[in-house]
């Protein structure tokens, strides 16, 4: 079986709190790792009203502690709002708290609107230097020299895995020319999915991630339920929060409906679909058959898998299920070896 992680957004449904969304992040990754998944990441976004997952470090930490072997990490942390130095001495952090379990994904988009990014202090023109802030953390992260004057106190020696995140063909390259493990955004930017993992294949070099291949992660968004219209009406939760973020309107997740094309524009549904077409949604049934497929496509070395609900006890069937997917195509590889 291939490894199976959750990426979580820590979403702040219509009626909850803050405080809500941040319990049901750690409720959620406790019974993922009783189910069998091997990572659980959170996101940085910015004065986005329905994702409680801001201060990344933090939320992690907080993740952490609420379970025992489960890697968790940052899928990612957008480096252009920070100083290597920083992210270097909060990662150390948890590293020390939680040795061999804490990941750091890196993206390169601030994970916010120009505004905010100019309130962060690092100024939009950071991206340029990325591929430099990448290698200068990853130096802060390994043993420290003698005489090195600059040190992460906590950080330095812990090694803290780096993964590159991406949407485009940038980040392929890039991971490529590191030698970083590559995690795809395809759960809403899957165009160049296809060609971002050729290039990142076809180009990989060993070097910073220590590793001798290329290691791909395919994200993937999972809403699953008892049955195929369960699911689908789960789902419009996600939908309508998609569409109410690109049209300028976000907000908290809001409350699925019977039908998402009650309440959106026929456009806006196209749009959304098209951009959330690395999907599986249904019963264990379908899942595992959609699954089935996208693996099947794209041969992932990890699945990443994500899905924002806005109850909370369903949010954790449609992941409990989607472990049950994962552990049925497992049976069906083995059978199939045999």
């Amino acid at each position: 079986m291939i490894p199976f992680s959750v990426l979580d957004l820590s979403p702040v449904p219509e009626g909850a709190t803050l405080a809500d969304a941040l319990a049901n992040s750690a409720d959620l990754a406790r019974h993922a790792e009783g189910w069998g998944y091997n990572r659980f990441w959170l996101a940085e976004h910015h004065n986005m009203a329905g994702i409680a997952s801001a201060a990344t470090a933090v939320v992690i930490g907080h993740v952490a502690a609420a379970t025992r072997t489960m890697r968790v990490g940052a899928g990612g942390v957008m480096l252009p709002n920070h100083a290597p130095l920083i992210i270097a001495e909060q990662f150390g952090t948890l590293a020390t708290l939680f040795p061999g379990r804490i990941d750091l994904g890196l993206g390169r988009a601030p994970g916010t609107d120009q505004q905010t990014a100019r309130a962060l202090r690092r100024g939009l023109s950071q991206a340029d230097t990325f591929p430099d802030d990448v290698v200068e953390l990853h130096g802060f992260l390994q043993p420290a020299e003698p005489g090195q004057p600059v040190r992460a106190v906590p950080g330095a020696g812990t090694r803290v895995p780096l993964w590159m995140l991406g949407s485009s063909l940038y980040g392929a390259q890039l991971a490529a020319h590191l030698g970083l493990p590559y995690a795809f955004a395809s759960h809403f930017a899957p165009d160049a999915l296809e060609e971002a993992l050729s290039i990142y294949r076809a180009n990989f070099r060993p070097g910073l991630g220590g590793m001798e291949k290329p290691y791909f992660m395919l994200a993937v968004n999972v809403f699953a339920a008892d049955t195929d219209a369960e699911a689908v009406h789960l789902r419009t939760s996600q939908q309508q929060g998609f569409i109410n973020l690109r049209s300028g309107h976000p907000g908290p997740l809001p409350r699925p409906v019977a039908r998402i094309e009650d309440v959106a524009d026929p456009r806006w549904i196209e749009r959304v679909n098209e951009a959330q077409r690395v999907s599986a949604v249904g019963s264990l049934a379908t899942v595992t058959d959609q699954l089935a497929a996208l693996i099947d496509r794209y041969r992932p070395d990890e699945v990443m898998l994500t899905g924002q609900v806005h109850d909370h006890r369903a949010r954790l069937r449609s992941f409990e299920l989607a472990a049950q997917a994962m552990g049925a195509l497992a049976t069906r590889e083995a059978a199939a070896k045999a």
